[in-house]
C-alpha cells in the first residue's frame, strides 16, 4: 500500500527545498521514491496550496524524569480539569495556566496536535534515568529521548579531581549513554550544584569547587572532549554557570571557549545574556551574545524564550533554584540532592508583562532570535515549562515571524523594559523556510537523526501539513494533517489515532572494565546496585509502547 500526498508546497531546508511544489510517496512508514507502478498508489490526499514540513522535533524540553514529575504533584491547582476530548480543553493562549504541566497524555497530545513528532528530555539525571524513561514511555504519539546529565556527579568529579585520562572519562561517558539509553550528555552549571552542597552560593567558570578543587572550565573540557572523541553527533548540552544573574552574560561568551574550538551547545540562552547597565543594575546583552554566537561557529543554542504568564520552573540547578525560591509564585519550592548525582529545584513562576525584569526577558529572547543570523545554529525553545509551556509555541512563532505583532506586544510591556531594549530596531521576520530549519532540519542535524526533520527518499514518514494563514499563530497551533512514520494520526488539528513513537539512544563503544571501579563505588556510595543502575532495551520497548532506534555514530576521534 502507498499513500500520495500530491501537490504540497515543501519546504525542506535538508533538501534545499523552499515552497517547492511536489509529491510526495508514503509505504511501509517512510517515504519513498516516485512508484514506476502508479496503480499502487491506494490513498491520495490533495494538498493543493498546502504548506508541508517534516514533523517539528522539540530538541529541548522537560517531558519526564524527577522534575516535572515533582511538579505535576505540587501544582494541582494547574492540571487540566476537564477530558481532553472537550474541543475547549485543546484552545491554549500563552496564559493558560492549566498547560504548565501537562500529564503525560496530554503533553503527546498536544505536541501532536500542533504538528511535533518528536521532544528531547534534556536533563535526564542517570540515577532517575528508569523513572524518566517510564513516563516518556506513557507519553504517546512523539518520539522522544534524553540527553544524560553529568559533571556534577561525586564519581566523575573524582575522576577529574584524581587526573584520570580522557580514555577513562570517555569510557564512563559511554557506559553512562549506555546505562541510561541517552542521546547525549548534558551539564547542568557545571560543578555548582555540586559546590552547593559544601555551602557555595554561586561558582564562576574558572572558580574552583572548594571540595573537588575543579572549574567548571575543567569539567567542559572534559566532557565536550568526550563527546567528540566518542563520535556522538549531539554536541555536549550545557547550561551555564550563574543561570538567571545580572551580569552573567560575561560567564557565557568565556563559557564560549571552554571547548577549545570543539562543538558545544548553549541551552536556554536567554537565561544567560543579562547585563547590569541601568538604574536596576538588569540590562540585555543579546547584542554581545548574539556577536559572539555569529563569529563562533562552532557554538550553538537555543533560546528558552519566556512568554507571560503561570508556569513552574523545574531545573536540576538546584544552586540557582534556592536563590529564586523567594520568587516563587505562588509560595511553595522544592530543593533536594539525588544520590550525590546532582540536584533538583521546582517552583512556580508567574512571568508579567509589567515587571520590569519579566519585560526584558521576554525581549532579550526575541532579541536573541533576530539577531543570531545562521537559523541552523539557533533553536526554538522557551525551556518548558521553566520560559513557558511548550503549547506557546505557535504564539512564539508568531512573534517570529510578524513584525507588526511582535511591536504590538513590545509596546504593552513596562516602559521602563522598553526604554532598555533595541527590539523595535530588529525589523528581521522570520521566513517559513527559517522556521523549517529551526524546528525540524536544523534540530534533526544537532541531535543526529539522520531520518528525520526531512522529506527525503528513506526518511521516516513525518509529516505536517498546514493551511498558509497570515495570521501564523492560528497556522502553527493546528495543521491540516499530522503523518506519525506513515499513519495519519491528526486531522483538523485533532487526534484521530493513538499511536507510540520511538526512543533515540546512541551507545558509542566503551571499555567494559570501567565497571570494575564503578562497582566498588556503587558498593560503598550508592544505595542502587550497578546492575539496577542500567537500563535494558526490553524495559523501554517491551510493553508495546514503542521501539528504540540506536543512532550510529560518526567516526570516533582522538
Amino acid at each position: 500500500m502507498i499513500t500520495c500526498l500530491k501537490n504540497g508546497r515543501l519546504y525542506d531546508p535538508a533538501q534545499q527545498k523552499n515552497g517547492v511544489q511536489e509529491d510526495i510517496y508514503i509505504a511501509q512508514g517512510r517515504i519513498i521514491a516516485k512508484p514506476l507502478d502508479m496503480s499502487k498508489v491506494t490513498k491520495t490526499f490533495d494538498l493543493s496550496g498546502k504548506i508541508v514540513m517534516a514533523g517539528a522535533i522539540d530538541m529541548h524540553s522537560h517531558i519526564g524524569g524527577g522534575k516535572i514529575n515533582i511538579a505535576r504533584m505540587m501544582l494541582p491547582e494547574f492540571q487540566e480539569s476537564k477530558k481532553y476530548s472537550e474541543p475547549e480543553a485543546h484552545i491554549c493562549t500563552p496564559n493558560c495556566s492549566h498547560h504548565a504541566t501537562p500529564n503525560t497524555t496530554d503533553t503527546g497530545f498536544r505536541y501532536i496536535e500542533m504538528g511535533y513528532t518528536a521532544a528531547f528530555e534534556p536533563a535526564l539525571m542517570p540515577v532517575n534515568a528508569r523513572q524518566a524513561h517510564l513516563e516518556m514511555a506513557d507519553t504517546p504519539m512523539i518520539d522522544k529521548g534524553g540527553y544524560a546529565m553529568l559533571g556534577n556527579d561525586d564519581y566523575f568529579l573524582r575522576m577529574l579531581a584524581s587526573k584520570k585520562d580522557q580514555k577513562s572519562i570517555n569510557d564512563y561517558v559511554a557506559w553512562i549513554l549506555h546505562s541510561t539509553q541517552s542521546i547525549g550528555i548534558k551539564v547542568v552549571n557545571p560543578g555548582g550544584i555540586n559546590a552547593f552542597k559544601f555551602n557555595q552560593r554561586k561558582l564562576d567558570l574558572d572558580e574552583n569547587n572548594r571540595h573537588y578543587q575543579i572549574s567548571p572550565r575543567d569539567i567542559l573540557k572534559s566532557l565536550s572532549r568526550a563527546v567528540h572523541e566518542l563520535g556522538i553527533a549531539k554536541p555536549l548540552h550545557v547550561h551555564c554557570n550563574n543561570l538567571g544573574a545580572a551580569g552573567n552574560f560575561e560567564t557565557t561568551l568565556n563559557t564560549m571557549s571552554a571547548s577549545d574550538g570543539l562543538p558545544m551547545h548553549l541551552t536556554h540562552i536567554q537565561f544567560h545574556s543579562y547585563g547590569t547597565e541601568g538604574d536596576k543594575k538588569f540590562s540585555s546583552a543579546a547584542a554581545q551574545i548574539s556577536e559572539a554566537l555569529n563569529k563562533n561557529k562552532h557554538i550553538t543554542a537555543d533560546v528558552g524564550q519566556i512568554l507571560f504568564g503561570q508556569t513552574v520552573t523545574a531545573s536540576g540547578d538546584s544552586m540557582m533554584q534556592q536563590l529564586n525560591a523567594k520568587h516563587a509564585n505562588p509560595k511553595k519550592s522544592v530543593l533536594m540532592d539525588i544520590e550525590c548525582d546532582a540536584g533538583c529545584g521546582v517552583l512556580p513562576f508567574k512571568y508579567r508583562d509589567q515587571n520590569y525584569v519579566n519585560a526584558l526577558q521576554w525581549a532579550i529572547g526575541l532579541e536573541l532570535f533576530l539577531s543570531v543570523e545562521d537559523p541552523w545554529r539557533i533553536f526554538l525553545t522557551t525551556d518548558h515549562p521553566n520560559g513557558a509551556p511548550f503549547t506557546s509555541y505557535p504564539h512564539l512563532i508568531r512573534l517570529l515571524m510578524d513584525r507588526s505583532f511582535r511591536n504590538e506586544a513590545f509596546a504593552k510591556l513596562n516602559l521602563d523594559a522598553q526604554a532598555m531594549s533595541n527590539l523595535n530596531s530588529l525589523n528581521r521576520e522570520y521566513s517559513l523556510y527559517d522556521i523549517a530549519i529551526m524546528t525540524r532540519a536544523g534540530a534533526a542535524k544537532l541531535i543526529g537523526l539522520n531520518d528525520r526533520g526531512h522529506l527525503g527518499v528513506g526518511a521516516g514518514a513525518d509529516i505536517t501539513v498546514y493551511t498558509d494563514q497570515a495570521n501564523r499563530e492560528a497556522m502553527f497551533a493546528k495543521p491540516d494533517y499530522v503523518f506519525k512514520d506513515g499513519e495519519l494520526v491528526v486531522k483538523d488539528g485533532k487526534v484521530v489515532k493513538v499511536v507510540w513513537g520511538t526512543t533515540h539512544t546512541t551507545k558509542p563503544s566503551f571499555d567494559i572494565g570501567v565497571e570494575k571501579d564503578l562497582k566498588d563505588y556503587f558498593n560503598q556510595y550508592h544505595t542502587m546496585q550497578l546492575d539496577n543502575f542500567k537500563i535494558n532495551n526490553e524495559e523501554i520497548s517491551g510493553d508495546g509502547r514503542g521501539s528504540i532506534i540506536v543512532h550510529q555514530n560518526k567516526q570516533a576521534s582522538h
